[in-house]
């Protein structure tokens, strides 16, 4: 017969996944072990084994979990029938506000991907891939003519937008709310005007 499953089932992988993250992303993942996860969750290495069978396990679905998130709460917005500029924009600021509160799991997934195996990557790097694609129409419908089928050229546009959004998570993780729209309207004043338009 299985084993039922506990009811503080899914809270405890959370905490799993939080600690982690933090863990990993402070230590380095190829510091940490299963045995200081425990640790920072004040559980039995057993206990993590119950849910995860590695460490690499444990990134993965870190990883998984919140770049699905994201993919699908910036791809999923309702902005249709809003005009090309307003859609970039709602999109901008969307997108700071979800990167508020993972600090931890944005620089996992800069810095530790490389730790899966290829078949986890190409997972994960889909969700990357959605997400720059949904970016791009955007940023292209706001100026058609100016990328006119060159698609090197608007990747290039595409990512210089996340650049600077990232830029932002790197240098001001714990900013607030109204920081993140004020540095929205730079970002999008830039990209829509071009620096003389601040």
């Amino acid at each position: 017969m299985a084993r039922p499953i506990a009811q503080d089932h899914d809270e405890k992988r959370r905490l799993i996944l939080d600690r982690a993250a933090q863990l990993f992303a402070d230590e380095g993942f190829d510091r940490a072990s299963v045995s200081s996860v425990a640790k920072a969750c004040n559980i039995s290495k057993a206990n993590i084994y119950h849910y995860y069978s590695s460490k690499d396990d444990i990134l993965f679905d870190i990883l998984d979990n919140y770049l699905r998130d994201l993919r699908d709460r910036i791809c999923g917005m309702d902005i249709a029938g809003l005009g090309a500029e307003e859609k970039f924009r709602r999109t901008i600021l969307e997108v700071l506000l979800a990167y508020q509160g993972s600090n931890y799991q944005h620089r996992l997934q800069t810095n530790s991907m490389g730790h899966l195996p290829e078949n986890q990557r190409a997972i994960l790097t889909e969700y990357q891939r959605d997400l720059v694609n949904h970016a791009s129409i955007l940023v292209g419908d706001i100026a058609p003519h100016v990328f006119d089928g060159d698609k090197h050229k608007l990747r290039s546009a595409t990512m210089a937008v996340f650049g600077m959004l990232n830029w932002f998570y790197m240098w001001n993780e714990d900013a607030d709310r109204e920081a993140r729209e004020d540095y929205a309207d730079i970002v999008c004043k830039m990209s829509l005007l071009g620096i003389p338009g601040l």
